[in-house]
C-alpha cells in the first residue's frame, strides 16, 4: 500500500504522519515513512538546495529537475524496494506536489510534466492520497511558527517566503487534482484540531484496512 500526504505549507502533514506511524506500529504492519525531497542521503543534499531561502535565483526549470532527480533516487533506493517487500509506504509529498508547485504555481507547461511522469515514475502511483486542505493564511501562520521554533531557523523557508497568491495557486491546484482523481484522493479539513484531522484520516484509512478500531485507539497519540 502506497499512501501519500499532500497540502500547502503548514497543513499538518508531518504531524499526522507521526501519528499514523504509531498506529501502523501498533497493528504490527511493516512500513516505511519517508518524504520528498530528502528521503535518501543524496536527496537530503538536494533538499538543502531546494529549501534554502538564500537560493532566490533558482529558476523554475532548475527547481523542477532537482525535484525529479530527488524522486528518481528516492523511488529506486527506498520506495520501490519497500513496496516489493510488501511494506506500507507513507510518503510526505510525491508527484502531485510537482504538478501544483512547479506546474500551477511556477507556471511550467503541464503537458511537459505529463510527458515526464512515466519516465520518472514508471508505473508507481499512490494507492491513496490524503490532501490536507486549509486556508492559506492558516497554513502559513502555522508554518512560520514552526520555523521560528525550530533549531534551524529559516533554513527551509524558501517556499514559505513566497506570496499569498503563490500559495493560493498551490491550494487550488491540489483541489483541482482531487476533483480529477476522486478515487485516489481523500480531502481532509486541515483547519481542524490535529486530533480531529487524525480521526478523519483513520476513518478513511481503516476502510482500506478493513479493520476498525475503537474510538480510544483511534485517538491514540
Amino acid at each position: 500500500m502506497f499512501i501519500t500526504f499532500e497540502g500547502i505549507e503548514g497543513c499538518g502533514k508531518s504531524t499526522q504522519i507521526r501519528r499514523l506511524r504509531r498506529v501502523l506500529k501498533d497493528k504490527g504492519l511493516p512500513f516505511l515513512i519517508t518524504r520528498e525531497p530528502g528521503g535518501t542521503a543524496i536527496g537530503k543534499q538536494i533538499r538543502a538546495i531546494l529549501l534554502d531561502p538564500r537560493h532566490k535565483k533558482l529558476r523554475p526549470k532548475a527547481e523542477l529537475f532537482l525535484y525529479l532527480a530527488d524522486r528518481c533516487q528516492h523511488l529506486a533506493e527506498k520506495i520501490q524496494p519497500a513496496l516489493e517487500r510488501g511494506e506500507w509506504v507513507i510518503c510526505d509529498r510525491f508527484w502531485d506536489a510537482t504538478v501544483v508547485y512547479q506546474g500551477w504555481a511556477r507556471g511550467l507547461d503541464l503537458k511537459i510534466l505529463e510527458r515526464l511522469r512515466p519516465l520518472v515514475l514508471n508505473t508507481t502511483i499512490p494507492d491513496r492520497t490524503f490532501l490536507l486542505d486549509c486556508p492559506v493564511e492558516i497554513g502559513l501562520a502555522r508554518a512560520w511558527e514552526r520555523i521560528h521554533h525550530s533549531s534551524g531557523v529559516n533554513r527551509e523557508s524558501r517556499f514559505e517566503a513566497e506570496s499569498l497568491a503563490f500559495h493560493e495557486k498551490i491550494r487550488q491546484g491540489y483541489l483541482l487534482l482531487a476533483r480529477k482523481e476522486p478515487r485516489r484522493f481523500r480531502i481532509v479539513d486541515a483547519a481542524q484540531s490535529p486530533q480531529d484531522i487524525f480521526r478523519d484520516i483513520l476513518e478513511q484509512l481503516f476502510q482500506v484496512l478493513g479493520a476498525p478500531v475503537s474510538p480510544q485507539k483511534r485517538l491514540k497519540g
